[in-house]
């Protein structure tokens, strides 16, 4: 399988990324299984990270990054704590003559890993690298759910950078894969109000940052619920990420790690893309360690994961079956991460919070219940 992807694969110098003193046992850089001189063998990796430069979808200037590797060195950097999550990193995905042949090499690679059963996580590039991200699945002929976290929606189409549009043709393309989009941390005041009327028509979710805030935990039912999830630092507040100087208000670093976190228990979520950071931009690279430690989150969401039992085992679950206005559903709760699941009209079981669960013992609908009945 590898084979078919090494051909658009740079590989990684560890012995620059530590300043040629190498790694100390307690540190991730020792144990990460690394594409030096040849591929890794990735059949037990829990996670593989793929590094993108291409950055020219903010614009031609953009032409020649190394984000990826500045990020790496500050995660590799880290103490190693999750003993039980296997990680493999493949180095950079080649950027192409045009900014096409970099989607192209993108999707390749991505789809290969997704198809190979792996959890991918894309490391670096501009956000409309969201767009070969997304059409990996398609490659597959895969119908997802996507969830996508920036303080803007990129689909303004009086811009002329891919960067600030490709959602348009993530929403409108043809053939199309997406069942599904939620939008967490927008920024009102960048929205023009018609737009989110849009989204709602299209039964798509948007949550501003300010109420993400006031219950970040209601983010992780849709994102346990996602087969892909992209992150775009403009999320993040200047301060947090200085290489941001989009906006001074957004998440915080916590928050920012809280929602990776999530996207590493989630056992749907296949792709992880974390993009748009530029190094010049940056200040005592305060912003390549801000990713790392969302990185090392992702770890810690993997390993939190595995305790999770299959849905079908119901002896893992509390379960509490109730009727909610004339609807008589389930709700489960694991004994092992205090996580819930709800059934819908249909038999199946989709995420949801605690929340959900307290509105329906109030005899109400659960708006996320109603809005997942609504897509079924």
């Amino acid at each position: 399988m590898l084979e078919s992807i090494i051909d658009f694969l740079e590989p990684i110098n560890t012995a620059a990324l530590s300043n040629d003193e190498g790694f100390k046992d307690t540190q991730l850089g020792k144990h990460v299984q690394v594409y030096e001189d040849a591929l890794p063998d990735i059949d037990h990796a829990d996670l593989v990270i793929v590094g993108c430069n291409e950055m020219r979808g903010m614009g031609i200037q953009y032409d020649k990054q190394a984000g990826a590797d500045e990020v790496r060195k500050e995660f590799y950097s880290l103490f190693y704590w999750h003993t039980e999550v296997i990680v493999a990193d493949l180095g950079n995905i080649k950027t192409g003559a045009t900014l096409n042949d970099s989607y192209a090499a993108v999707r390749l690679v991505v789809s290969e890993l997704i198809e190979a059963g792996k959890k991918v996580l894309i490391l670096g590039g501009a956000h409309d690298i969201t767009t070969p991200q997304y059409e990996a699945y398609g490659r597959l002929n895969k119908i997802i759910d996507a969830v996508v976290v920036d303080a803007k929606i990129d689909l303004d189409m009086e811009n002329v950078h891919l960067a600030d549009q490709f959602l348009v043709d993530m929403f409108t393309g043809m053939p199309n894969h997406l069942k599904h989009y939620t939008h967490i941390g927008f920024q009102s005041y960048f929205m023009h109000p018609h737009m989110l009327e849009t989204i709602d028509k299209l039964g798509f979710d948007c949550y501003r940052v300010g109420k993400v805030k006031e219950a970040i935990e209601e983010m992780e039912p849709p994102i346990r619920n996602c087969d892909m999830f992209s992150f775009d630092i403009a999320a993040i507040q200047h301060a947090h990420a200085p290489a941001n100087i989009i906006t001074p208000n957004g998440f915080n670093g916590e928050e920012a790690c809280t929602l990776m976190q999530y996207a590493g228990m989630s056992a749907q979520c296949q792709t992880i893309g974390l993009y748009g950071y530029l190094p010049k931009q940056d200040q005592h690279n305060l912003t390549a360690k801000q990713q790392a430690h969302m990185l090392w989150y992702v770890l810690d969401g993997i390993q939190k994961g595995k305790q999770e039992a299959s849905i079908d085992n119901k002896q893992a679950f509390n379960e509490f079956t109730m009727a909610f206005a004339e609807v008589e559903t389930a709700f489960l709760q694991s004994k092992k991460t205090g996580r819930w699941w709800m059934q819908l009209h249909d038999g199946k079981y989709v995420a949801c919070s605690y929340k959900d669960y307290i509105t329906a013992c109030n005899n109400d609908i659960p708006e996320r219940w109603l809005r997942a009945v609504e897509r079924s």
